[in-house]
């Protein structure tokens, strides 16, 4: 998750060449504000149910809902009483059941006033499409009192009907429990389980095929384990591909993906492709999966937050382009499959990303804006004329002026290309303009002198002639 303060395998051998991050932009890309105002927001996302409304998550316990077109939300759930706020608590995470059109279910993680425990639960819409109802059923509670920081929060139901949810590892530094890596306990772990067939007393079940189900020594509910605090995942609406943004301790920040059932994504041994230290003994690379990339706490950067997979259809950016950012440089990332960029450097703490029923990205600010990434407009077809081209003098000289016409956003200059003739003045460097100029009194020979002036390109002449 962001952080409260800013102090805080693919293949092993590639872990130098991942790391370089591009520092130029890759695609023309900006972004289009569609909401300022908000309370510290740090989610945004869609029901799925064909509306195009857009959902937003606030921090201390409110969902706010944005109707197509429409310039300011309105209150969809609020259970502020219930919920802890500040740093890294909240309500964190948001998803709607892939069948919400029809049951009108979704899904929060929040944690608890008074004692932060993470409280995963149901709740239903109302009979008003824009308004939940206030009842709630709990799922499960894990206990995290004892550090305010790393609690996860993100939740999204994979392409196997199942929810995912990223639990963080309880807080503090270097996970001194080492809970990341205990099988026995559910922090620092991606849990899966199944919301539609309730079992064994509890809301919901673990689906059979999780890697510590049934009489696997572990606990059923964990997918995959070896996480610090991962904050936002997503999966690829084309392919079905979970992707994972890791946040680094004192180094490094992650990605992840594909993420392996049963996998051990290195947590606390690992930070990253780099040994921590913690346990300097178990730094074997063969005994987990390292990142796809990930990149070091330099220029500002200090904790990633993970995006999604671009598959929309207005070309913010190329298809299957990975969007990413970073909470403390407010930088936008991208990763074309072999290469990071710096799509955009924003003085905003990306708090999260969001994707909306197009597969369109917004950008999440926690200091209250939500923002579209859109394509940039392409730069005009700049063509110039300038009027009149040419002009005579007597040889006491005088002055004149010429009218520069060009598409808006065209630059140009004026420039004299003879000692006798001189640039007056400026209207403009850009687009429409006018030029003023002076030409000197002529008493030399021969008989007839010519100049000219480069304005916009184009040539304009002058004449003058000396007097008898």
């Amino acid at each position: 998750m962001f952080r409260s303060s800013i102090l805080r395998a693919r293949c092993f051998l590639l872990a130098g060449a991942l790391s370089l991050l591009v520092a130029f932009p890759a695609f023309a890309v900006q972004l289009q504000t569609v909401l300022s105002g908000l309370s510290n927001p740090i989610f945004a996302g869609h029901a799925g149910d064909g509306s195009n409304r857009l959902f937003i998550v606030e921090q201390a316990g409110v969902i706010k809902v944005l109707q197509p077109a429409a310039s300011a939300p309105t209150v969809f759930l609020d259970i502020s009483g219930k919920v802890i706020d500040g740093g890294e608590r909240g309500l964190l995470g948001l998803a709607f059941h892939p069948a919400y059109e029809t049951n009108g279910r979704f899904f929060v993680y929040y944690t608890r006033d008074p004692d932060g425990t993470i409280v995963l639960a149901e709740y239903r819409v109302s009979a008003d499409p824009n308004v939940a109802a206030t009842g709630e059923t709990v799922l499960f509670t894990i206990p995290h009192s004892t550090n305010t920081n790393h609690n996860g929060g993100m939740l999204a139901f994979g392409p196997d009907g199942y929810l995912y949810i990223g639990v963080g590892d309880g807080g503090g530094a270097n996970d001194v429990p080492n809970n990341a890596q205990n099988t026995g306990v559910l922090l620092g772990k991606l849990l899966r389980i199944d919301v539609d067939h309730p079992a064994n007393g509890l809301n919901y079940s673990s689906p059979p095929d999780n890697p510590y189900a049934g009489t696997t020594a572990g606990l059923d509910e964990i997918y995959s384990i070896g996480w610090r605090n991962p904050w936002r995942f997503s999966f690829d609406r084309a392919t079905g591909q979970q992707w994972v943004a890791d946040v680094g301790q004192g180094a490094r920040e992650e990605v992840d993906t594909p993420i392996i059932k049963g996998g051990n994504y290195g947590w606390r041994v690992y930070e990253g492709f780099q040994c921590t230290g913690n346990d300097a003994g178990l730094c074997n690379p063969a005994n987990y999966i390292f990142p796809i990339f990930d990149y070091a706490h330099d220029a500002g950067r200090c904790s990633i937050t993970g995006g999604y997979v671009y598959r929309g259809t207005q070309g913010a950016l190329p298809l299957g382009t990975y969007v990413y950012g970073d909470y403390c440089s407010g930088e936008i990332f991208a990763w074309d499959g072999t290469t990071k960029s710096t799509l955009l450097d924003t003085t905003m703490n990306v708090s999260s990303f969001g994707e909306d029923e197009q597969g369109e990205v917004y950008v999440v600010n926690l200091g209250g804006t939500i923002a579209k990434l859109v394509a940039s407009a392409p730069p005009p077809t700049c063509t110039y004329s300038i009027s009149p081209a040419t002009a005579q003098f007597a040889s006491t000289g005088g002055s004149g002026s010429i009218a520069v016409t060009a598409p808006a956003g065209c630059s140009w200059s004026a420039s004299s290309n003879a000692s006798w003739l001189s640039i007056g003045s400026i209207s403009a460097t850009a687009g429409n303009g006018t030029v003023t100029y002076d030409v000197a009194p002529y008493v030399g020979n021969p008989k007839k002198r010519t100049g000219t002036l480069t304005i916009a390109g184009r040539t304009f002449t002058v004449s003058q002639m000396k007097g008898k």
